[in-house]
């Protein structure tokens, strides 16, 4: 170590081993291939960061050719800087390459922007999504039908990229979908990996739509096989089927006036279009069990006629006539409990009132 320091030490007190100097500075050629390889050289990181560097790079290598070609007159020069230049056009060459084969249809681009870049989903994750899908983009024509209620299996997991999708359960509209949300998010939840079950409601397109669909089979390996994947469709799909539940609250409220809450069971029957459909009759047939139970003379056994009858009681001669099979308006609930028993009317009091807790929970 010590004699390497001496000899560097001797060397830079002997000074130069040149003998004469140059008194003529070299050509533009040279000061513009440096200039461009001190830009090439602060270039930064990143695809558009490399593309920044070695197109300078090999602009700079390209002149320090020429130089040494035309003004320096040094195979070794013309060589070496040939070299580096064409070093860095391969370079370049691969790096449009990748960026080629990197390049995403135009739907699934904007899919990557609009749901998985917020979330900074790695580019690379995201093709492994997209090619569980086949990229195959499908279409629905108007009033096209994705799913049918009670005859539609749930074989794949299907998001909207445009258009509109209507939702209705026997006839009942109950929200829409809208671009990047998933069309059967909870029919997706509703059932383990080895389980089958069908849809139980109808999607219809409303307008002309375009979605993607992941096969089941195929998706449950993805997420079966990448953690992070499985973690961020659950996130996913949490949320849009909160935004669906959210979406359902808000009718509520418009339909009735009251602010539900959503996670209530007995909800069902409050969307079900029994409710609405069945009110009259089932209104009717409750008036005619409130009735008071008085039933028409029957003719009595001959055995029995000679026994002596009995005396009524007072408040059987006071009842009031029993009211007309024809629709009637109902009477308030005060006029109700003066007539019959409470625990007779309990039920068509209740009916009055919005449903505040789970009764039992429905199966769907």
């Amino acid at each position: 170590m010590s004699a390497n320091s001496s000899t560097v030490g001797q060397l830079l007190l002997q000074g130069s081993a040149c003998i004469s100097w140059k008194q003529d500075v070299e050509g533009a050629v040279y000061h513009l291939a440096n200039c461009l390889l001190l830009l090439g050289f602060m270039g930064g990181s990143g695809v558009y960061g490399c593309f920044y560097l070695f197109g300078f790079l090999s602009a700079g290598y390209l002149c320090c050719v020429l130089w040494g070609w035309f003004s320096a007159c040094g195979l070794d020069i013309v060589l070496w800087s040939f070299l580096l230049a064409l070093v860095c056009l391969l370079q370049l060459t691969h790096l449009v390459y990748r960026l080629r084969e990197d390049t995403l249809p135009e739907e699934f681009d904007l899919l990557y922007k609009a749901l998985y870049l917020p979330l900074q989903v790695p580019l690379q994750t995201y093709k492994e999504i997209v090619h569980c899908c086949e990229e195959q983009v499908l279409t629905l024509a108007t009033e096209q039908t994705y799913a049918v209620e009670g005859e539609t299996p749930i074989n794949r997991l299907s998001l909207l990229l445009s258009g509109r999708v209507r939702v209705s359960q026997d006839g009942q509209f109950l929200h829409y979908i809208f671009p990047y949300q998933f069309m059967d998010s909870p029919e997706w939840e509703s059932l383990q990996p080895s389980e089958e079950g069908v849809f139980q409601v109808t999607l219809t397109a409303e307008t002309s739509c375009s979605y993607i669909s992941w096969p089941r089979k195929s998706l449950h390996l993805l997420l079966t096989k990448e953690r992070y994947i499985s973690c961020l469709f659950s996130a996913l799909l949490g949320y849009d089927i909160s935004e669906k539940l959210y979406t359902l609250n808000d009718k509520l409220f418009a339909k009735f006036g009251l602010r539900f809450d959503i996670r209530l069971p007995s909800l069902y029957h409050v969307l079900g279009p029994t409710a609405a459909d069945a009110g009259p009759e089932s209104e009717k047939g409750d008036e005619e069990v409130c009735e008071p139970s008085v039933s028409p003379p029957q003719a009595t056994p001959t055995s029995l006629q000679q026994t002596p009858p009995c005396s009524p009681p007072p408040a059987a001669t006071n009842l009031p006539a029993p009211p007309s099979r024809a629709r009637m308006s109902r009477p308030d609930s005060g006029i109700l409990a003066s007539r019959i028993p409470l625990q007779s009317c309990s039920q068509v009091i209740s009916r009055g009132q919005a449903p505040l807790a789970p009764t039992h929970t429905p199966e769907l």
